[in-house]
């Protein structure tokens, strides 16, 4: 890849902890050009061009903006807020992408989900769905059914892809804001039973998308499951929000249905798209439907991956709440 082609990275004005704010930041300081793309001019888009990044301001729902977007780019990774035009701004970017031509690699970010949610399955008995996705869940949330034919719509484009299918996030909004009422309490509110699972922290995800950027040749058309690096149940993760927060924290087991009603409908009444993944994650997480673990993360990365308690120490909204909590 020539040093004049960027690298192209959607999502990058994103929330925080952003897998692909990390990554502008990683490649940038590898040497790599990046144009990043983003919905708005603001103090986002700011920052990203005092870090040195090009900056595309457009709409991955606008065909112009997209192409235009992937003028001299060979390398892209593609990743977007939930929202309920997932796979029309995917296959956007791929119909651009086909177009233009001479694309050296696409990085789709996906769902771990996407493992286990296979065409076989999807389409069995809903008995037998319901006990593969946990009990409460004989189907996707609209969000994980985005996320399927995003990569059945990669993989009929023939687009040299890479679909990185990440666990549950450290940095979900299920640990670190619907539950951060409770922890200024001391408890840890989860409906997650005494199940265990194997979160993986954003900074790893961002740093394996920018190595397949950097040298994508071995990676073409192979799919990651990746997870943490232990498997925890929630009075585990109690330990590690204590340890971080410098205060007891006591993890209580809540239902999930009311949980849900709780904290999600409550708070994301606004973002029904949103609120529906959010619960159906915690129907597939409390009846123990993310108890694997894999050691790919490792493999790749040639190192162990970050702990749960080094990512809950390094998210902004955590580090407030323990600032706040030794005050």
């Amino acid at each position: 890849m020539s040093e004049r082609n960027p690298i192209l990275i959607t999502g990058a004005g994103g929330a925080i902890g952003g897998v692909s704010r990390m990554m502008v930041d990683m490649l940038l300081e590898q040497g790599h050009p990046v144009r990043a793309f983003v919905r708005q001019d603001d103090e986002r888009a700011h920052a990203l061009r005092e870090a040195g990044a090009e900056v595309f301001v457009g709409d991955l729902l606008t065909i112009a903006d997209v192409t235009a977007a992937l003028k001299g780019v060979r390398r892209i990774y593609f990743s977007m807020s939930l929202s309920p035009y997932y796979t029309d701004a995917v296959s956007l970017m791929a119909a651009a992408a086909r177009a233009q031509g001479d694309i050296e690699v696409f990085v789709n970010i996906s769902e771990y989900e996407q493992s286990f949610m296979t065409f076989d399955r999807m389409t069995a008995p809903e008995e037998e769905r319901r006990a593969r996705l946990g009990g409460l869940v004989a189907n996707w949330s609209p969000q994980q059914r985005a996320h399927w034919v995003a990569e059945q719509v990669l993989e009929w484009s023939g687009l040299p892809t890479v679909n990185v299918q990440a666990a549950f996030f450290v940095e979900n909004p299920i640990m670190t804001w619907l539950a951060l009422g409770s922890l200024a309490d001391g408890e840890l509110r989860l409906p997650f039973g005494d199940h265990r699972l194997a979160p993986i922290a954003g900074y790893d995800v961002a740093e394996l998308c920018a190595k397949i950027l950097a040298d994508p040749a071995p990676h073409i058309s192979k799919s990651y499951a990746l997870t943490g690096p232990e498997l925890k149940d929630m009075h585990g993760i109690a330990e590690d929000f204590a340890a971080v927060l410098g205060s007891p924290v006591t993890y209580v087991p809540e239902d999930i249905e009311t949980w849900n009603k709780t904290y999600v409908d409550t708070n994301m009444s606004a973002y029904p798209h949103i609120a529906e993944h959010l619960k159906t994650l915690t129907r597939i997480i409390g009846r123990g439907g993310y108890g694997g673990i894999t050691d790919e993360l490792e493999t790749l990365l040639g190192r162990a991956p970050k702990t749960v308690r080094w990512a809950l120490a390094n998210h902004p909204r955590i580090q407030e709440l323990a600032a706040a909590l030794s005050n």
